[in-house]
């Protein structure tokens, strides 16, 4: 086997099937792509509607908990990252959500020179095919296929129609032009299977010769000539083997394992790495921090009329359900179930949406923890921009043993403001006319917990991650004491190594985090590859006219 090889990608995940996909299409450039994880081929990853299993499968999961949260009564928080090809795209919920245009200009606001919306939105136009045809916000020839829902279940439209008749515009595509509102939302499904970045991305590729793609293989630290990147070092089937770059290492691990991995190497603050007894090849003191992540609940309200998934939810029917895909990649199996949302903002003054809806017809715990127990309907909803951050840092030097995660949930008083607001305006919502069908009793929080301490007390052992961690190594200006990588991804004090992960979001985006870590991969790629980016995008987007004195 060669050791040498052009580029070395670690994680093939959302960004780094993207990358290798990329910097392999022209054939000038050889790459090698470690994953920790196997083969994504189960069915279990493969059908949308099974995705609670994967994503609490260890073989397919890397298993991290938090620290103990002292705002959440002390709760170790489950925090999934996929350990598979394909990443955590091979066991997210399928939601393609790209964020709000002003996610972006606020990146560029905080450094990130060349990541505004403008500078964004070609990338993701590049990487998308959607099923319904391109525009100039949409994709139509990309690897990554987004498609809707049927809307079949009448409790959908119900909820955008809830949400209209409260007041809130309704709009045609929340990754348009115009994200607040009420509307379907897309997801990455084609032809009914799962179209994770490994079936978009590295599949359609893995004959390529200059491509080579080591599954099984834990990298347990970068390997430096002075200052320069040269290659990793990794074990691969009780074999230890080091691969030497020409050009460049690149990171695609995630939020987790990224910060970890250069902090393993030498680059972090210097007081925890020479704590641990780790060389310093760089004193970033950025690495680690920053870590963001979006908490939600999920709100319940009981089905007066038997229509909800509960009565999918029996063994005889998901067997049938599955058989059905099996044979056909069909029906309900061949749908995540997150078929429309919302995107809301919490109160006046708030600029653009803050707070996100997922609508579920069916009242269950999204990690498959707990059966339903009735009809029902929920909507998982949380607000998207907290001001806590966390942090991940390393117990030891050895590269099996998971980091320290804390991501201080809660700890800024905005927070909770934020939080009693989605119980509120939730409430209002489910109580139109739209849902007078179909509405019953309230199942969570409960029609009895209206004070803030009632509130306050539901979320504390109610709130669960939406499992988008991101921002540990900070995209920003070079000279920023506390950026882990410039607006190139390039690491700062260093040469020849990058980040390319939901890691050096210098801010988490509004919504699910799939879908912008891609873009990263995609933009990355052309930063990498020495070429000029894509034509600046001039779609505008929407701002709410009113917004500086008006909720909605």
């Amino acid at each position: 086997m060669p050791s040498e090889y052009d580029y070395i990608i670690v994680g093939a995940g959302s960004a780094g099937c993207a990358m290798a996909n990329r910097l392999t299409e022209d054939g000038n450039a050889t790459v090698l792509l470690l994953e920790f994880g196997g083969s994504d081929r189960s069915p279990f990853i493969q059908m949308p509607s099974a995705l609670s299993i994967p994503m609490n499968t260890r073989k397919y999961d890397w298993g991290y908990h938090s620290e103990p949260e002292p705002h959440l009564g002390g709760r170790r928080m489950h925090t999934p990252r996929g350990k598979v090809l394909g990443g955590s795209s091979s066991i997210n919920g399928l939601v393609y959500i790209r964020g709000n245009a002003m996610d972006f200009e606020h990146w560029e606001e905080m450094g990130a020179r060349g990541w505004g919306w403008r500078d964004v939105l070609p990338y993701f136009r590049r990487a998308e095919t959607r099923a319904e045809g391109g525009d100039a916000y949409r994709g139509d020839s990309g690897p990554l296929h987004t498609s809707y829902g049927r809307l079949a279940n009448p409790l959908y439209r119900a909820f955008i129609e809830a949400g209209r008749q409260a007041g809130y515009p309704v709009t045609d595509d929340v990754n348009g032009y115009q994200q607040e509102g009420f509307g379907r939302m897309d997801m990455t499904v084609h032809r009914g299977r799962r179209w994770s970045t490994a079936n978009a991305y590295l599949r359609p590729i893995r004959n390529r010769p200059n491509l080579t793609l080591h599954a099984r293989s834990l990298v347990s630290h970068i390997v430096f000539a002075g200052k320069a990147a040269s290659g990793v070092a990794y074990r691969r089937f009780g074999q230890d083997i080091v691969a030497r770059a020409r050009r460049e290492v690149i990171l695609a691990a995630g939020a987790i394992n990224s910060p970890q991995l250069l902090k393993r190497s030498g680059i972090g603050p210097a007081a925890e790495l020479a704590a641990l007894g780790i060389d310093v090849v760089a004193d970033r003191p950025g690495v680690g921090e920053n870590l963001q992540d979006h908490l939600e609940f999920y709100f319940q309200v009981a089905c007066t009329r038997p229509i909800t998934l509960y009565s999918a939810m029996n063994p005889l029917a998901k067997a049938m359900i599955g058989l059905r895909w099996l044979l056909f990649h069909d029906g309900l199996g061949a749908t995540n179930h997150f078929e429309s949302c919302g995107f809301i903002r919490s109160r006046p003054g708030v600029e653009y949406p803050d707070i996100q809806y997922h609508f579920l017809p069916v009242a269950i715990r999204y990690d498959g923890r707990a059966h339903a127990t009735q009809h029902g309907f929920q909507a998982h909803v949380g607000p998207m921009r907290s001001n806590s951050r966390g942090w991940v840092r390393l117990r030891d030097r050895n590269p099996a043993t998971p980091p320290r995660i804390f991501f201080n949930y809660m700890s800024e008083k905005q927070d909770w403001a934020d939080m009693r607001a989605c119980v509120r305006l939730t409430r209002e919502i489910f109580a139109q006319e739209a849902f007078a069908p179909f509405r019953g009793a309230e199942i969570a929080p409960g029609a009895d917990v209206t004070t803030d301490a009632e509130i306050d007390a539901f979320i504390r052992g109610a709130v669960e991650s939406a499992y988008h961690p991101s921002g540990t190594c900070r995209m920003g200006d070079a000279a920023d004491p506390l950026a882990v990588v410039d607006p190139e991804t390039r690491v700062i004090g260093v040469e020849r190594l990058r980040v390319a992960d939901s890691s050096i979001m210098p801010r988490i985006t509004n919504g699910n985090l799939n879908a912008p870590t891609i873009m990263i991969g995609e933009k990355a790629a052309d930063h990498i590859r020495g070429r000029d980016p894509l034509p600046p995008s001039n779609a505008p987007f929407h701002r709410a006219e009113r917004w500086q004195t008006a909720q909605r």
